[in-house]
């Protein structure tokens, strides 16, 4: 387990260095889905497949969704399309399916192995024990980041539908749109 728990953390690190030198987005954004990939290899490796199944769902999950979203917010014409093929071709995706085979052969190794049972130290994680800790002596700091969370929530709401748009520099205050 120790081998895997190293070489997963060579492939997020390795990838998290792609992330930061990537120049294209889409680059940068598959690198970092491996990199976050490795991470729950190296809880997996530690004996926390609760925290290495919230790592894929939450992290990476939530990565693509935000992306899709952003994808679909900057369409900004015919212009793109030929870009984002230009981004799509195969050699792109080179480097993240180098990364993500290497962990899928650890994976394949050390269930072949079976290593499963051998962590590296401490005890597995499970839901229950998170849920002990997090709604038990920290019942009150979890409350407080919920509350906090939702007037996030409420203020970003507010601010994204202002009533009257801003006016660009430039422009006469005094005219209005369609007029």
């Amino acid at each position: 387990m120790e081998f895997a728990f190293y070489l997963s953390g060579l492939v997020a690190v390795l990838a998290t260095l792609g992330v930061v030198v990537s120049v294209n987005p889409v680059h940068a954004l598959l690198y970092l889905i491996v990199s976050l990939i490795g991470v729950a290899m190296v809880f997996f490796a530690l004996g926390a497949p609760f925290a290495g199944a919230l790592e894929i769902i939450v992290y990476a999950g939530a990565i693509m969704v935000l992306f899709v979203f952003v994808v679909m917010m900057l369409n900004l014409g015919e212009a793109v399309v030929d870009q984002e093929r230009a981004w799509l071709k195969p050699g792109i995706w080179r480097g993240p399916a180098v990364l993500a085979a290497l962990l899928l052969v650890i994976l394949a190794v050390t269930l072949w192995r079976g290593d499963i049972g051998m962590v590296i130290a401490g005890e597995t994680l499970t839901a229950k024990a998170v849920g002990m800790t997090l709604f038990g002596p920290w019942l009150l700091v979890v409350e407080l980041g919920a509350m906090l969370l939702l007037a996030a929530l409420v203020t970003a709401s507010h601010v994204g539908r202002l009533s009257t748009p801003r006016q660009t520099p430039g422009r006469d205050a005094s005219t209005k749109e369609g007029a």
